[in-house]
């Protein structure tokens, strides 16, 4: 009988050991990268006043992002995101190269920013609102039965 016990305590011991580690494995940082950003060896590659939408694009690549017009300019953009457990996730590194064009589609200027040329800039998607608010698709369904006229379904 003292075998037996001495068996469940170990066992106890072990399954506790095993819970402990794996809450310690969920709090562990994870660090992910999203992005691109062109080398400096690639950048010095372009030529200011030389190279065009198209020549940055076969150096370089295509960008992340490029202005809201067509003389807008091309941006790349990489960050490193960090989540630790529960907490919510921060930006731990930004880097925007932003290449800009004259009227001709011609280099102008390249820029490189990160997090030390200012506050973090939140990136985000324009998405269009829709009309709806908050309401459930069979919310939505069983709203509509009493805007029905019978008249509107029957051929004249």
């Amino acid at each position: 009988m003292r075998t037996d016990a001495f068996h469940l305590r170990r066992l106890g011991r072990m399954a506790l050991v095993a819970c402990l580690t794996l809450g310690l494995a969920g709090c562990v940082e994870q660090v992910r990268k999203h992005g691109y950003v062109p080398s400096e060896e690639d950048l010095a590659e372009i030529v200011v006043g030389v190279d065009t939408r198209d020549s940055v694009a076969e150096t370089v690549g295509t960008p992340s992002s490029s202005g809201v017009l067509n003389e807008g300019g091309y941006y790349y953009v990489a960050s490193r995101i960090s989540t630790f457990g529960p907490r919510e996730p921060r930006v731990i590194d930004r880097e925007v190269v932003a290449i800009s064009f004259n009227q001709q589609g011609v280099v102008e200027n390249i820029e490189r920013f990160g997090l030390q040329d200012g506050r973090v800039v939140q990136l985000s998607r324009r998405v269009t609102e829709s009309s709806v608010s908050n309401r459930s698709f069979l919310r939505q369904l069983l709203g509509n039965l009493g805007n029905f006229n019978a008249g509107q379904f029957l051929n004249e």
